[in-house]
């Protein structure tokens, strides 16, 4: 799961700031024990001791090894046993001055070898989240909070089905393929509709499930991808040029993308290349792609060349949103 870079950056600070924050606690509270009960520091200071020292200094007085072994244990068990009951006489649990990680299982370093740990993972789906809300409302965005009030009962002229009843199934395919992301049947979805019918709104729930059980997400419009892609072209060494290589390595790399509002942008040669570089490489790449798009699949294969309206009308399930303008409704209730 290739997290965009300062999205990692500043989960790992923040995991860097917890492990400081709790040293310091931990530090805090062995100060105030020790002034407390200065036996406590002598206790520590015997036990901190290692157990290789003090078999060589029995060693060295020509004592047996396994003897040695034995009577160091014990003494610890001794020295322990009393720093217990001193600890307990302050209502301080043993090990409250130990220090112990928040995360057995990395040590709080947020990996375990070279696979990232549980524990980082939480810490980069809530700064990805935070990542997604700066271009998409999560606020309230949420399928818990998806209502069909909006939705007309009523059969809409061709399509043989009211734009509730289609409304229900597109939200139960929205909802399997990101509580499922990744198992789920489908793979790749193809939102399309006129505006104001919830594709944006249904794009922020999977992007907010998907993200919050560990996969990667970049959502961006197509007008700011396609331009990512120019600017990679063609500014190549410079500032932008470089931060725009980056940019277009996360469209290509990401777990899962969403790409909204495309047919909004300029259709010219370049965004053609670019919109196949990027179909073709995640599907190549075995990434999940939700495309939102006020066009319907017959447009955008009139629109975009033959090889993308191959992959785009071979590879994605679409899922037709009609009805009613719902921002129309919204403000018409006011």
């Amino acid at each position: 799961m290739p997290y965009d870079a300062n999205v990692l950056r500043r989960a790992s600070q923040r995991l860097e700031e917890d492990r400081r924050r709790r040293r310091e606690e931990t530090e805090r509270l062995r100060r105030d024990a020790y002034a407390r009960q200065p036996r406590l520091e002598q206790l520590d200071r015997q036990i901190q001791g290692t157990m290789a020292h003090l078999v060589a200094a029995a060693l060295r007085r020509g004592g047996d090894p396994v003897q040695a072994v034995r009577s160091v244990r014990e003494e610890n068990q001794d020295l322990q046993r009393e720093r217990a009951v001193l600890l307990g006489s302050m209502g301080l649990p043993e090990d409250a001055l130990d220090g112990r990680p928040a995360c057995p299982l990395c040590g709080d370093t947020g990996w375990r070898g070279a696979k990232m740990c549980r524990c980082l993972q939480e810490l980069c789906a809530q700064e990805q989240i935070r990542e997604l809300s700066k271009l998409l409302d999560l606020g309230e965005q949420s399928f818990d909070s998806f209502h069909m009030d909006y939705y007309s009962q009523t059969p809409w002229p061709g399509r043989g089905v009211s734009p509730r009843q289609n409304m229900e199934l597109v939200y139960d395919v929205c909802l399997n393929y990101a509580a499922k992301f990744g198992r789920f049947r489908l793979k790749d979805l193809f939102l399309s509709g006129p505006p104001g019918l919830g594709k944006t709104f249904l794009s922020a729930c999977i992007a907010r499930t998907v993200s919050e059980h560990g996969s990667s997400v970049v959502y961006d419009t197509a007008g700011n991808i396609f331009a990512q892609f120019e600017a990679r072209k063609f500014l190549r060494d410079r500032p932008d040029g470089l931060e725009a290589r980056d940019e277009t390595k996360r469209y290509l790399n990401c777990d899962l993308l969403i790409l909204d509002d495309l047919g909004s942008e300029l259709t010219t040669q370049f965004t053609q290349t670019a919109l196949y570089e990027l179909i073709n490489a995640r599907l190549v790449g075995e990434k999940h792609t939700v495309i939102s798009s006020n066009l319907s699949m017959e447009e955008a294969a009139q629109r975009y060349s033959p090889q993308i309206a191959s992959r785009l009308e071979g590879e994605y399930h679409i899922l037709h949103f009609f009805g009613d303008d719902i921002r129309l409704l919204k403000k018409g209730r006011l």
